[in-house]
């Protein structure tokens, strides 16, 4: 876009995307490359800010919404910040309902950005928040996006996140990890990754049994994601959440990376995929960082 003198500068939405990917140095097994994609460069934190956005324009173009209107969604957290910070800059307002528990830093971050936040008891989870995203929707008119069943959401790695990924591994990644909350990266990437190389494997991760990690979900078959399309999944790994933490600080000390939760669950199966394939080149997309967990203490 450009300004009054004719001097073209990015709006924030044309920066969401083309983010980094570096190798890790210490941790990958000997003989293979594993390498991360540092989602929380996006404007707002974190791999959401490519649906949060592509969400909104896709709703525009239907003529579901226009700048003024009331959004509703039903997030952990990441969703919530990116679609707070969208609704910001494109003047619409925004209520998020969060189950009880989430980080300090999450709920501030989203206040920041303007966003009215519902809080629902935790032990009644994700699936309770969406039922009353849906009563707010009908009680206070708003429009609920749902990223669990609206197609823009896995449509925006399609073109862009799969592609980016093949771009800057230089056509060599062997194996690509995307950690599972709405599904739509892990579905998006390895849709678009099939079209472009369908000879790498793209795995998703859950957490294991009895596992709470922030971002990862195994969700009930009732609550399954509409968006969710495993035709092109190599498999999905789980990880325990124990193994995610002790992966996250192993991330920070050992390689500088300060990311969040899931990118360690994400990062401990790369791992494992790098030690059972030598030679491999092993990507892991880490969603967001590790900032937003501070005071949850589990850096220590």
């Amino acid at each position: 876009m450009t300004d009054d003198a004719g001097v073209a500068f990015p709006t924030l939405s044309e920066i969401v995307g083309d983010t980094p990917v570096v190798r890790l140095q210490r941790l990958a097994p000997e003989g293979t490359t594993v390498l991360a994609k540092l989602e929380g460069n996006n404007p707002a934190g974190s791999v959401k800010d490519r649906p949060a956005f592509s969400m909104i324009a896709a709703a525009e173009r239907d003529g579901r919404i226009v700048p003024g209107d009331l959004i509703v969604e039903a997030t952990s957290g990441n969703t919530g910040i990116a679609l707070a910070a969208a609704a910001a800059v494109l003047g619409y307002r925004f209520v998020l309902v969060i189950p009880e528990g989430s980080s300090r830093e999450r709920l501030d971050t989203m206040r920041a950005y303007g966003a009215e936040v519902v809080e629902t008891p935790r032990e009644q989870g994700m699936e309770h928040a969406r039922d009353v995203a849906e009563q707010i929707e009908r009680e206070r008119g708003a429009v609920r996006l749902d990223q669990f069943s609206n197609p823009a959401n896995p449509a925006s790695h399609v073109d862009a996140t799969a592609r980016e990924i093949w771009e800057q591994t230089h056509g060599r990644v062997t194996h690509v990890v995307c950690t599972m909350g709405t599904t739509g990266t892990v579905t998006g990437v390895s849709r678009g990754m099939a079209a472009l190389a369908p000879h790498v494997k793209v795995y998703g991760v859950q957490p294991a049994p009895g596992a709470s990690i922030p971002g990862i979900r195994a969700w009930p078959q009732e609550y399954l994601p509409a968006i969710f399309d495993d035709t092109y999944l190599a498999g999905v790994r789980e990880v325990s959440g124990e193994r995610a933490i002790e992966t996250a600080r192993e991330l920070a000390r050992q390689e500088g990376l300060l990311l969040g939760l899931s990118a360690g669950g994400a990062a401990a199966v790369a791992l494992e995929l790098a030690s059972e394939n030598p030679g491999s080149v092993v990507l892991f997309v880490a969603p967001d960082r590790g900032d937003r967990y501070l005071s949850t203490g589990v850096f220590g």
